[in-house]
């Protein structure tokens, strides 16, 4: 099995070039071309005398390095240009602040971005943070943006130090997003007291329980109710001259001799 891989790349932004031409056998390295040098390697002994052979054609060479550094990355540009609306396409996220409960890590949540080459990471007083910082993965979003989450932990952390934090997003073609982490932005669902706060856990609570106290006293007024229509039925039903609504005969005794 031979294989082969080819092409091109080129930086939009310093206008640089370079290109690639590499050869396989059996699924490993046989031969790869080295455009600067405009020589091959052969990464295998198996490989030395096609790598002789080849490096002595001095013009296929030359065809490849023109190949590779002007006529394929005019081919590159032209691509680029027909497909600039989906290939430059740029989508600015939203960037939110969220905890679960006051002892769980922050999570910078960054969504609705567009292309997935994006960079989010935690700072304190301007330096990045490596450690207590937790790197989730990029996921796509259904309408084909996409979104990521990067924790921090700040058990140790006084609630007073929070303003030395901030999450910075970075994403190609637009500023940097800061978001400094204000504990009146950090959005939870654990109350609406805000961060620190024990009125929500309370109001999460209390809610379910009164709701579950009305469902029982409307229960036991149905109960009440319905003994009430039963005897009322029940006595008219003893009281009636109508044939039709008898009271039920009387049970069969047994006879005695």
């Amino acid at each position: 099995m031979v294989q082969r891989l080819y092409g091109c790349e080129w930086d939009d932004e310093d206008d640089t070039t370079d290109g690639y031409h590499q050869l396989g056998y059996d699924g490993e390295d046989f031969l790869v071309l080295d455009l600067k040098n405009l020589r091959w390697i052969a990464p295998t002994p198996q490989a030395f005398i096609t790598k002789l052979r080849w490096d002595q054609n001095r013009a296929q060479l030359e065809h490849s390095k023109n190949y590779y550094n002007k006529e394929c990355v005019d081919w590159l540009k032209k691509y680029l240009d027909y497909g600039k609306s989906t290939l430059q396409r740029t989508e600015r996220p939203e960037v939110s602040l969220l905890q679960r409960r006051p002892s769980s890590p922050v999570v910078c949540h960054a969504t609705g971005f567009y292309p997935d080459r994006v960079v989010v990471f935690w700072r304190r007083d301007g330096e990045e943070l490596y450690e207590h910082v937790d790197h989730g993965e990029v996921l796509p979003n259904p309408d084909g943006t996409f979104q990521v989450s990067v924790d921090l932990d700040l058990a140790s952390v006084p609630r007073e130090d929070w303003r030395r934090y901030e999450c910075v997003v970075q994403v190609k073609g637009i500023e940097d997003i800061l978001t400094p982490l204000d504990p009146a932005r950090v959005r939870t669902n654990w109350g609406k007291t805000g961060p620190g706060g024990d009125g929500g856990v309370k109001n999460d609570i209390t809610t379910p329980i009164i709701i579950a106290v009305l469902i029982l006293a409307a229960v036991a007024a149905a109960g009440v109710a319905g003994v009430f229509v039963y005897k009322k039925r029940s006595g008219s039903h003893s009281s009636s001259g109508n044939s039709e609504e008898q009271s039920p005969a009387p049970e069969a005794q047994p006879l005695t001799t």
